[in-house]
């Protein structure tokens, strides 16, 4: 099985089955908070995932889980890292391996999963998150590729609120209010399979955090 985190916009947990399945998920529209939720909306979709058996086999599902998925943003600073650290702080536990993913990716597959079951073709469309600070951040795709991973036609970028509907002409634009764990899963479950990779090792944090440590103590004089 494989276990979904993502904190980039709220806090989303799943656990799926290799073939998509999914068998768990929980998760917090809150796009504040995630450190309060995040362990347990974790113990929950274990929980969960534990009633039934996976692979034909009857045990607790942390003992079952073989990957897990992080969602590396785009996504601000202090939320996106919290379910990144949860991801290999649960994988180090395990010595198992964390299968990094952009958060974007997991938007857009759900989108074109759909858009196949509606026989419709979706077309160019740009995924939009809220970055915060009068700042959108988007990723454009164009399709679904052979191994069933959506095609990313930009990288994740950043644009001013008042400028993303010049930056995104012609593009159809969805804004998504949350990440689904379950396809972020989905698309690292697609992407081991191939063998190939499926997003950066290092966060899109996109912007610096606003704290940083200094060089050293302020000198005073005496």
């Amino acid at each position: 099985m494989l276990l979904g985190i993502d904190t980039s916009i709220g806090t989303a947990v799943a656990v799926i089955d290799p073939d998509g399945v999914v068998r768990a998920e929980r998760s917090s529209e809150n796009p504040l908070g995630h450190a309060e939720v995040i362990g347990t909306l974790l113990r929950d979709a274990l929980e969960d995932a534990a009633m039934a058996p996976a692979q034909g086999v009857l045990a607790p599902a942390p003992d079952l889980v073989t990957h897990v998925a992080a969602g590396m943003g785009p996504g601000p600073f202090t939320g996106l890292r919290i379910g990144i650290a949860a991801a290999r702080a649960f994988a180090l536990a395990r010595d198992i391996p964390v299968v990094p993913v952009v958060s974007h990716d997991a938007v857009a597959l759900g989108i074109l999963l759909g858009a196949q079951l509606a026989d419709t073709d979706t077309g160019a469309f740009a995924v939009v998150t809220d970055a915060r600070r009068r700042e959108f951040a988007y990723t454009v795709y164009d399709g679904i590729d052979d191994d069933g991973l959506p095609v990313r036609a930009t990288e994740p970028a950043l644009v001013a609120r008042d400028g993303v509907d010049a930056r995104l002409a012609g593009i159809a634009r969805v804004d998504a209010t949350a990440v689904p764990a379950s396809m972020l899963a989905l698309v690292a479950a697609r992407a081991l399979a191939a063998g190939r990779s499926s997003g950066p090792d290092q966060p899109l944090y996109l912007r610096a955090p606003d704290v940083t440590v200094g060089q050293g103590p302020k000198r005073v004089s005496a």
